[in-house]
């Protein structure tokens, strides 16, 4: 009971700030185009970017075919929406408390909104991505499926886990200022070790729970199986009980560590 209380109080403390992290995030998602001369579709062309060099490398260099039946553009697209908004949330949160240094010695503010900001900002280009990806999919001939409804859960799932692993990251980069670049780092090598330009069927059975511990190889399946297989979510017992377990654990860290950390902010700053 001492730590869901520990959780809704969290959730209740951002709620009655959510006019500040909706100004904020509004803020925030601005100024990452400031002075740019094609400002905001910037995040429509570095999506659109990445899937074209990985698909012509690929298909063309390394001659990837259809997997599963599924055409190579649209299984590496629909892999690919998810881990870009993990990948660019997680490192974007883990500045936030030096990012927003001002706002974190005011006393009366609220620092643990910073990290979410930053995750609500890249929601915005993550939802740009989910429309290239449904357009890829109806141009690839994938109609739609009521299953495709199935991605506000696994949107959620990740949200969650995002928040708990941005209050742990953010929270620590304030001490230890190398903090974002070894997350860069592990994000490079999750990249290619969670199966997202490779099919993880390629492998032996044995290896299955060495992917499954990998909570993103969780949320990567669950868009491919909303979108693509029409796969209903609830199939997948032991994977659900495996991600919100390790899910939960990651959030009460992060509520932990940035509850011990926070009188220290100010300081360090």
């Amino acid at each position: 009971m001492k730590y869901i209380r520990m959780i809704f109080d969290f959730v209740k403390e951002i709620y009655k700030n959510k006019f500040v992290v909706y100004q904020l995030t509004k803020r925030d998602y601005k100024n990452k185009y400031i002075g740019s001369f094609l400002g905001f579709i910037w995040t429509i062309i570095q999506p659109l970017v990445m899937i074209l060099v990985l698909w012509f490398v690929f298909t063309k260099a390394f001659n990837s075919g259809p997997i599963r039946d599924i055409p190579f553009s649209v299984w590496l697209t629909i892999g690919l929406v998810p881990w870009y908004f993990f990948s660019e949330a997680l490192t974007t949160s883990t500045s936030a408390l030096q990012e927003y240094s001002y706002l974190v010695k005011k006393v009366q503010f609220q620092t643990a909104i910073l990290p979410i900001i930053k995750l609500l900002s890249a929601f915005i280009t993550h939802i740009i991505f989910i429309i290239i990806g449904i357009i890829i999919l109806l141009i690839n001939d994938v109609g739609f499926s009521i299953y495709w409804l199935q991605a506000f859960y696994y949107l959620i799932a990740m949200f969650i886990l995002l928040v708990g692993l941005s209050w742990i990251t953010s929270a620590i980069q304030v001490f230890v200022k190398d903090t974002a670049q070894i997350i860069s780092v592990i994000l490079q090598f999750g990249f290619w070790l969670t199966p997202i330009l490779w099919d993880f069927k390629i492998l032996p059975e044995k290896y299955d729970y060495i992917l499954k511990t990998n909570p993103m190889f969780y949320i990567m399946e669950g868009y491919r199986n909303s979108f693509i297989y029409h796969a209903p979510f609830w199939e997948a017992k032991n994977e659900i009980i495996y991600f919100w377990t390790t899910t939960i654990i990651i959030l009460l860290i992060g509520i932990i560590i940035f509850k011990k950390l926070k009188p220290h902010f100010a300081d360090v700053l």
